[in-house]
């Protein structure tokens, strides 16, 4: 597909500088574009190569100042970087648009809803009752499990499974790998030392615009439902435990693991490696920083933590600090001792 710059512009609402008929028809970065490429500069240390980039069309910020002639045609925009991920997000569009149809083999029930313009990649599986809708993509692998609903514009990648009685919402788009709905972790523990599994009868709710990355799991509920709000971002290799609820537009780095019945708040950044414990709740706008442990509640929304257990990140700051002059105080509580003994020994004598 070909797009002109006059085209690319309104498409991103950018002013054009240069030759408005100019082409393009695929993406490179601002250091290796060739001709018939499109690129982007919004990092300032990447400036030397506006001038010395094959690219067709540069995607810049309105502020970029020329020092030198450029051969691309620009485009300007108050931000060159959110331009371009929206550029690529239509493009992402456009092509997805494209894969229309049910390949075989593949195994859809009878009693399944399909919506209009859906696509079904060869050896996916949709169960009894499965209602989908419309302009869905179902990727190479993918088990939908009986009950389940998914709303208009999903994007299920390969080998995704969604067990029985799950809800996603609308344009939610789930990587490669992702497992949702699985029994979450509830086992009894017995007189005689065994474990006795308490059956998980709940599901797993995935509300409009939520994102989650490759190889990540989602349990369902005991009882009742494991919701994931609107707008929520999870990375790849997560853990999310029965009955936890993550607030909208949250967001939770890789490997990160919460534990069940946690309640995670609306606008909450986790980073990589965080684990909580469960039966919890992480207050609106906290921010969690890589490798902390969350053991007690976070109640005073918009404070960032850190270190295990979790404490308020200035706090923090302060105990490794002091955490690092420990050597330091050690040896000079030494020289004290010492010369403390110096002096009852020297009145001992005396």
């Amino acid at each position: 597909m070909q797009f002109t710059a006059a085209q690319i512009a309104l498409m991103i609402n950018g002013k054009v500088e240069g030759n408005p008929s100019a082409a393009v028809g695929a993406f490179g970065k601002i250091e290796e574009a060739t001709e018939g490429q499109l690129a982007f500069l919004s990092n300032p240390k990447y400036e030397e190569w506006l001038y010395q980039s094959s690219a067709s069309i540069i995607i810049v910020n309105d502020a970029q100042e020329l020092k030198q002639p450029v051969n691309a045609t620009l485009i300007r925009v108050p931000d060159a970087y959110s331009a371009f991920a929206v550029l690529l997000s239509k493009y992402q569009e456009i092509v997805s648009q494209q894969l229309v149809g049910i390949q075989e083999p593949s195994y859809i029930s009878k009693t399944a809803k399909l919506g209009e313009g859906i696509f079904v990649a060869a050896f996916c599986h949709i169960g009894e009752h499965v209602r989908i809708g419309k302009n869905v993509k179902l990727y190479p692998g993918v088990v939908i499990g009986d009950g389940t609903v998914l709303g208009d514009g999903v994007v299920l990648h390969a080998g995704v499974k969604i067990y029985h009685e799950c809800i996603l919402g609308n344009r939610v788009v789930i990587h490669a790998g992702t497992v949702i709905g699985g029994d979450g972790f509830g086992f009894a523990p017995q007189p005689d030392g065994s474990y006795s599994k308490i059956p998980q009868i709940g599901n797993v709710i995935i509300e409009d615009d939520v994102e989650i990355g490759s190889n990540t799991t989602i349990d369902r509920a005991t009882m009742g439902s494991t919701i994931i709000h609107k707008g929520s971002k999870l990375d790849n290799l997560i853990q999310i435990a029965h009955n936890v609820e993550i607030g909208s537009n949250t967001v939770i780095a890789a490997q990160a693991g919460i534990s069940g019945s946690a309640k995670v708040g609306n606008g909450v950044m986790i980073g990589g490696q965080v684990g909580t414990a469960g039966h919890i709740i992480i207050a609106d706008g906290s921010k969690i920083a890589g490798q902390t442990g969350v053991t007690k509640s976070i109640k005073n929304p918009n404070k960032s933590h850190n270190g295990t257990p979790a404490t308020e990140f200035t706090h923090s700051l302060r105990i490794q600090a002091l955490t690092r002059s420990l050597p330091e105080m050690e040896k000079r509580l030494q020289e004290l001792e010492k010369s403390i003994q110096q002096l009852l020994d020297e009145k001992a004598k005396g």
